[in-house]
């Protein structure tokens, strides 16, 4: 019998970005939107003088929760056990979705009504369920329209951020039966609403929900949510689970309060989410099971120099603020997990397939400087950069460019003279050279002017006028 070998296809990040850069009308629109959550999220932070200090405060929670993991695993099933929840265990994505089938199928549930979950995007669970019967249902506007598109999210918080209305109205006229050319903001929300309300009711049908925070010391899974689809997915059903990454632990009831008041002021620009749900025990005559899911964690935690990333609190503010994402789109990345933050998330599961992620940025901090909780992110871009340069990672063509770069850098005389010639160059040479191979995002934009002089140039001809 022959033996099937499965390729790895390594994500083209930039041949991706360069489809989304085709529609410059969506493009304008995504910019814009997402700047405006960062400067919303600005305005948020400098309103509250202590907010460097809650910085401190969570990025330490976090750290000290990862370091004592297995202690606080082991507090929160204690408690969520007394308190009448069933807690499972799943080493990886197939255990998870496999477990979901089981607590589905064993009580005949055919429909599954579920709210965000960036863990079950991540296990690929609707791919799995739905070709064994199981009707999945995504409850979030945002997740929805991205189901029903049949793409994956392209943001943790706005996951469909990168479509215009027009697409919206487009697409819900062809799936859900409404007036196609109607793209009023209003009217799609509620169309999407009412479409979604009967499955909730349904009979056989199962509600889940992701997790936000889960606190060791009293077992309560704490959903944040804008829309209040967790609230019925969780209550409406007889069948209540919870997905949960091992991370999402946190020690104590008032540790909440700090996440709380960053987490949604990150995310939106807003103080506090709509919904803030907590999930302890279930209602008389339903079950509550909660999985609890490493999916290559554990491996992570053992990284000396990426376990940081298991920090993130899934606010995305280090997308809003890339300068990259904003102008290439989360589908460009290939994964679950886009921007800065997926750039050093995915290398993770699948070095050769997402090599090129961490190559996706100008390496200017913003994403670390707006991580509510202190996550090195560029840093972490910088060290996978060397990771895959000594796993021979690196493309051939940018193999070369960077041996180039090399030995341009290393000669400060070489460099000067490359530099003083380029003003000319870049004017008298036709675009086939400057827009050849070697330069693939030549492809979609145009280099800018160069000065009419250099700051070296600058700075010798003022510090001589100075002397």
């Amino acid at each position: 019998m022959s033996k099937t070998v499965t390729k790895t296809v390594r994500i083209d990040h930039a041949k991706a970005a360069g489809a989304f850069l085709q529609k410059p009308d969506h493009v304008a629109f995504h910019d814009k939107r997402l700047w405006d959550l960062r400067s919303k999220r600005d305005a948020q932070a400098h309103g509250i003088p202590e907010w460097e200090t809650m910085r401190e405060l969570a990025s330490g929670i976090k750290e000290h929760t990862l370091s004592n993991l297995a202690d606080y695993i082991g507090q929160f099933v204690d408690q969520a056990e007394k308190n009448g929840v069933v807690v499972h265990f799943a080493a990886n994505a197939e255990e998870h979705n496999a477990l979901v089938y089981e607590l589905m199928s064993e009580r005949g549930m055919t429909s599954l009504v579920k709210s965000k979950s960036m863990l079950t995007d991540e296990c690929r669970m609707r791919d799995y369920l739905e070709p064994r019967g199981i009707t999945v249902m995504e409850t979030d506007l945002g997740e929805r329209i991205q189901q029903l598109d049949h793409q994956d999210p392209s943001h943790m918080v706005v996951p469909a951020v990168h479509k215009l209305r027009a697409d919206v109205a487009d697409l819900f006229g062809k799936t859900i039966g409404t007036d196609p050319k109607n793209s009023d903001i209003h009217y799609l929300a509620e169309s999407q609403r009412m479409h979604t309300r009967p499955y909730f009711v349904r009979e056989k049908t199962a509600g889940m929900t992701g997790c936000n925070f889960a606190v060791a010391e009293t077992g309560t899974v704490v959903v944040c949510t804008n829309e209040g689809n967790a609230d019925l997915s969780a209550n409406v059903p007889p069948l209540h689970i919870a997905s949960i990454g091992i991370e999402k632990l946190i020690p104590t009831i008032a540790d909440l309060g700090v996440f709380v008041r960053m987490l949604s002021r990150s995310a939106l620009g807003s103080p506090i989410t709509q919904y803030t749900s907590h999930f302890r025990k279930p209602r008389p005559g339903t079950e509550m099971h909660f999985i609890l899911v490493d999916n290559g964690r554990t491996e992570r935690l053992a990284m000396d120099d990426f376990w940081y990333s298991l920090k993130c609190i899934r606010c995305g503010a280090c997308m809003n603020t890339c300068p990259v994402y904003r102008r290439s789109g989360g589908l460009s990345y290939g994964g679950t997990y886009s921007g800065p933050i997926g750039a050093i998330i995915n290398p993770t599961y699948d070095l050769k397939r997402y090599s090129a992620l961490p190559f996706a940025s100008t390496m200017n901090g913003s994403c670390t400087n707006v991580c509510p909780v202190k996550v090195n992110i560029h840093e972490q871009i910088y060290k996978w950069r060397a990771v895959i340069a000594e796993k021979h990672e690196v493309p051939f063509v940018k193999q070369e460019v960077l041996k180039m770069a090399g030995r341009l850098l290393a000669s400060p005389t070489l460099y000067r003279a490359t530099v003083a010639s380029l003003g000319g160059a870049l004017k008298r040479l036709p675009n086939f050279v400057l827009y050849n191979p070697l330069n693939i995002w030549g492809r979609q934009r145009d280099l800018p002017e160069a000065p009419v002089e250099t700051f070296h140039e600058w700075y010798r001809k003022n510090r001589k006028a100075a002397k």
